[in-house]
């Protein structure tokens, strides 16, 4: 940040963009609860758990590259799908901590970064 309060041209808010992910997160804890009080009281099936838990990563690395594209203002389509990827690279962190094996990872790999990464990227080109 320069004198005036303004940051200056050329640097990366990284304080910023750990914030969008955080929101992310929150974002997807929040979804995925509510999923999981639809699934107790609906009892819905395996697939269509399947299609909200897609829609709720595709929506929250959206949003995250959505807000990323606002602030940053500069190619923002490339900040949008950084920000999906990060949210995948934590993702693949959480999971790999959880499960403590590899085996879970390559069902979907490939599909959940594509996915992650073009909602970040299609929310970074929208905003």
């Amino acid at each position: 940040m320069n004198r005036n309060g303004q940051e200056k041209t050329g640097e990366v808010p990284v304080l910023f963009l750990l914030k969008s992910l955080l929101f992310s997160y929150i974002l997807t804890g929040g979804l995925l609860l509510l999923l999981a009080l639809l699934l107790y009281k609906a009892g819905l099936s395996r697939k269509v758990v399947s299609v909200c838990i897609i829609v709720i990563y595709v929506l929250a690395t959206f949003l995250a590259g959505f807000i990323t594209g606002k602030r940053l203002k500069n190619r923002k389509f490339l900040w949008g799908a950084l920000m999906g990827a990060a949210y995948f690279l934590v993702l693949v962190m959480i999971s790999l901590a959880v499960n403590r094996q590899l085996g879970a990872l390559t069902n979907s790999f490939l599909t959940t970064l594509v996915l992650c990464s073009g909602g970040g990227m299609l929310g970074g080109m929208l905003s």
